[in-house]
């Protein structure tokens, strides 16, 4: 069921109303009720953008905050190993036991990490974390 309705419009508003309606199989009712349909849509979709603005605005920040987190800790990682490379001295090529002792050395170490990763248990802050409960 449709309604009548009574509108005053702006002589332009009115002119291009009449313009569009000229044209074969279109209608002033069909194309103010597809206007009024669109603009009362988009009233709600802007509901709709400022609330999720609010929590993409604060998802950015949280991304921005996990980039420069991980920044550090591969800046931190990288300097720690070329210091470390820089002051281990290399072993022989006839030290076989030391170089066994280095690959298990490796070995449990890759473990450890799988480990760490899979339990979800972080080492960093681990230690701030023991001493603030002592």
């Amino acid at each position: 069921m449709k309604f009548r309705q009574n509108l005053y419009l702006d002589r332009h508003l009115t002119d291009a109303l009449d313009a569009l309606a000229a044209k074969p199989g279109a209608t002033k009712s069909g194309i103010v009720g597809d206007a009024l349909a669109a603009y009362l849509a988009r009233r709600g979709s802007k509901e709709v953008d400022d609330i999720l603005k609010i929590r993409l605005d604060r998802m950015s920040r949280d991304i921005t905050r996990v980039a420069r987190d991980v920044e550090v800790l591969l800046e931190s990682l990288s300097l720690f190993i070329r210091y470390q490379l820089t002051v281990t001295a290399p072993l022989p090529e006839a030290d076989r036991a030391g170089r066994a002792v280095g690959r298990e050395r490796f070995e449990a170490f890759v473990t450890q990490v799988g480990r760490q990763i899979a339990t979800g248990k972080r080492s960093i802050g681990a230690a701030e974390t023991q001493e603030s409960q002592s």
